[in-house]
């Protein structure tokens, strides 16, 4: 009764903010209760939610801006990041080699989520920042994530110039964009630097950047990717650096409810083909539903064909059970006949599960067929 009475002669503001703080801790407590089940947990029921979807969904009592067709993505105003909306989310994605020829992979991603539509500065900031580093070989696997909190410096971004934060992570530009940039990742036991530019054109994904996820249900986002880039730079492994060079793929995406009510994940996978084109193809697959397909064909000289589910066949070849249980297809077979692409993909380890707080399998692959390619998959929400 006292905490009551307490709590209703507060001021209104002062009411908002201890109810947005607990919202704060419980999203934390969420996200942990998640990361420690995905962690040791065996299949998700297809029919029940998963990790993945109870944290991309959109909160129906939460009002974020709308990711709307008339709205088209606009580079380079598009690199600064939309508090307006819910979700943000950056992947790169790198293929290296070192100076004895020895292949390396990068999975960098820099994630963030909105608990509310506030936008308030300090302690009371409802911004939430997740980053995750992935760097493997053949032998090993080199992993770590860290999670923020806006509004008090530890993670964010400015403009004039580029830069992206989390702790002692960084991605910083020369300009107002991330390229030529510099991605830093230190940890206790690994750590790269690598200098990327781009070798190519922006390819704007879906209509102008507006993506649709789904037929019936408006769940959609704005999306673009830069396909085409060339880096160099120094990967720390275990007290031992490598100078690397090699290509990269960035994808930046973002929007208000990443996933609709039974959504229950996708399949997303980018190559780089032999040819010189840039191939990108997602699955965003629903509870008593046909699964929603579409993808992006890019080349160098700056043609983009937008691809819908017509053109793409994606056929799982099986499922490999994995180390905590969970059964994937990992290996795949990917057409695209009208471009005369069919491709047969392979897993470079099989190992790559990511007990993340957003847990997902994401991994380097590789393809033959039709094309000779290199590539990464993601698969979520199994």
């Amino acid at each position: 009764m006292r905490f009551n009475m307490l709590q209703r002669n507060r001021p209104t503001k002062y009411r908002r903010r201890f109810f947005s703080s607990l919202l704060l801790m419980s999203f934390f407590g969420a996200i942990l209760g998640i990361w420690a089940y995905s962690s040791y947990s065996a299949d998700v029921d297809e029919k029940a939610g998963n990790e993945v979807n109870s944290i991309l969904v959109n909160e129906h009592f939460n009002v974020f801006e709308p990711v709307l067709p008339g709205r088209s993505v606009a580079l380079p105003r598009d690199f600064q990041f939309h508090p307006e909306y819910q979700h943000e989310w950056w992947h790169y994605f790198a293929s290296l080699k070192d100076d004895r020829g020895k292949q390396y992979s990068v999975q960098w991603s820099f994630f963030r989520v909105a608990t509310d539509e506030r936008e308030t500065p300090g302690w009371q900031s409802p911004q939430i920042y997740i980053s995750n580093i992935v760097i493997s070989s053949e032998s090993k696997v080199w992993k770590e994530q860290r999670l923020a909190r806006g509004g008090i410096g530890q993670a964010g971004m400015t403009n004039g110039p580029f830069r992206i934060w989390i702790d002692n992570w960084s991605w910083r530009g020369l300009g107002n964009t991330p390229f030529p940039g510099r991605l830093h990742v230190k940890t206790d036991s690994f750590g790269l630097e690598l200098n990327t530019v781009t070798k190519g054109p922006y390819v704007l994904n879906g209509d102008n950047g507006y993506q649709k996820k789904h037929d019936l249900l408006p769940i959609a986002s704005y999306s673009f990717s830069a396909p085409f880039l060339s880096l160099s730079g120094v990967l720390n492994l275990d007290g031992v650096a490598k100078k690397v060079a090699g290509t990269a793929w960035v994808n930046k995406e973002w929007g208000s409810g990443l996933l609709g009510m039974g959504q229950q994940g996708w399949d997303w996978f980018v190559f780089n083909l032999d040819d010189g084109t840039a191939l990108s193809i997602s699955r965003y697959r629903h509870n008593k539903q046909l699964p929603y397909v579409f993808g992006t064909l890019a080349t160098r000289s700056g043609q983009v064909y937008q691809l819908t589910e017509s053109d793409i066949s994606m056929k799982p070849l099986k499922k490999t059970t994995l180390f905590n249980g969970k059964r994937m297809p990992l290996q795949w077979v990917i057409s695209v006949p009208k471009y005369e692409i069919n491709l047969t993909t392979r897993i470079k380890r099989k190992d790559m599960w990511l007990p993340f707080v957003i847990p997902y399998w994401e991994g380097p692959i590789t393809a033959n067929g039709s094309h000779n390619a290199t590539g990464f998959m993601q698969l979520t929400g199994y």
